[in-house]
């Protein structure tokens, strides 16, 4: 069987990804000629850790876009002659070449692990995304009110904090749990806070111009329906959103771990904005109490808030990986990067690379979530 060099097996992958160093390209070059007029982001093109890192995840955010133009064949297809083929391997009918390999079904690795971004990028930032709204709607009352409602939350909070990570992703994701409706019920639970975030943005902001207010609140109120019976129950009428086996329960699992952490953050961010001078004028403004958490604090925490979304949506990454490996992340036949390490690592003695990429891939976006982190933080503090 005819197949590449090393170098040819790294040539053509390089030149697979065409479309995402075009698109880097773009991206860095406009960056750098509007960097003033991006504020705290445009700061990072001059910030070598930040621009590493922001290069990192981009890289990988463009391969998950790109994918269908990068991957030489469809994640799922089989080619029989080509099981457990070497790197390099050139598939005889097409005369494409399995650049990683080919695991026991005959299936490309490189395709995989291209199509097997798509998965990270959408549930890591998207299931922290949920729990920073959980975490905010309930850590900013915490912090103003205090008192009873304060202790409540502060308890539930360090309840499930206080439960072991990985054993609360077994319980929810494992096959006996994930089939009743406590999954769904507490996905059902965490997808009302966007919705219910955005409503009460709109209407402490818009609340005295009705004719603003109702419109943007029927729109919110329209696409957050659909979504929400897409999601939750699977009824989407339009059959246009929709959640792999596994991925609600991943969803939910994510949602519960992150939020008792994101709360914490944001009632010791508020605790102490909370008794600046501009919410002291905001308060001889009359102005309710929900205005002024929300249009007062809560942007003026934006700077830690942003710096640790990045840290832990690359934790999150982690965790999907590790689920993924123990076999608790999606179907099995799903090019999930901890999967396909768990499946490809029997044949380390016939192909000691055979898991490199895929660990690599993971690697490399976690160190890019966390340099860009450090990058935020660093022209953060030059504020």
């Amino acid at each position: 069987m005819e197949s590449l060099s090393f170098f040819g097996i790294w040539g053509q992958a390089m030149v697979r990804f065409w479309p995402v160093w075009l698109a880097l390209l773009i991206v860095f070059v406009l960056g750098r000629l509007l960097r003033r007029r991006l504020g705290l982001f445009g700061r990072l093109f001059d910030s070598r850790i930040g621009a590493l890192g922001l290069g990192l995840v981009l890289f990988w955010v463009f391969t998950a876009i790109f994918a269908d133009s990068i991957a030489p064949f469809e994640p799922l297809k089989q080619i029989a002659e080509l099981k457990r083929a070497l790197p390099g391997a050139i598939d005889p009918n097409s005369g494409q070449a399995f650049l990683f390999g080919g695991d026991n079904l005959g299936r490309d690795l490189f395709s995989r692990m291209v199509y097997g971004s798509r998965f990270v990028l959408l549930i890591a930032p998207a299931a922290t995304l949920i729990a920073y709204l959980v975490g905010i709607t309930l850590g900013l009352p915490a912090a103003w009110y205090g008192g009873r409602v304060d202790d409540i939350l502060m308890f539930i909070a360090n309840l499930v904090l206080a439960f072991p990570v990985i054993l609360l992703f077994y319980l929810l994701v494992t096959p006996g749990i994930r089939e009743t409706a406590i999954p769904n019920v507490m996905a059902g639970t965490f997808f009302l806070f966007p919705p219910g975030f955005l409503l009460l943005l709109l209407y402490t902001r818009y609340a005295p111009r009705p004719l603003v207010f109702w419109p943007l609140a029927l729109l919110v109120l329209g696409i957050g329906g659909w979504l929400y019976a897409g999601l939750v129950f699977d009824a989407d009428p339009l059959g246009l959103v929709h959640l792999q086996p596994n991925e609600l329960n991943i969803f939910a699992a994510v949602v519960a771990a992150s939020s008792p952490g994101i709360f914490r953050i944001v009632r010791g961010l508020a605790l102490d904005i909370k008794t600046r001078d501009y919410v002291a004028a905001g308060q001889t403004r009359n102005e309710s109490p929900w205005y002024l958490m929300l249009w007062e604090i809560l942007p003026n925490a934006r700077g830690p808030l942003i710096v640790d979304a990045c840290l832990r949506i690359g934790y999150t990454t982690i965790l999907l990986g590790t689920l993924g490996f123990f076999g608790l992340g999606l179907s099995p036949e799903s090019p999930d990067w901890g999967s396909m390490i768990d499946q490809n690592r029997s044949f380390l003695r016939i192909v000691p690379t055979i898991v490199l990429p895929q660990t690599i891939a993971l690697a490399l976006l976690v160190l890019g979530l966390n340099l860009l982190a450090d990058g935020l933080r660093e022209e953060s503090l030059k504020d």
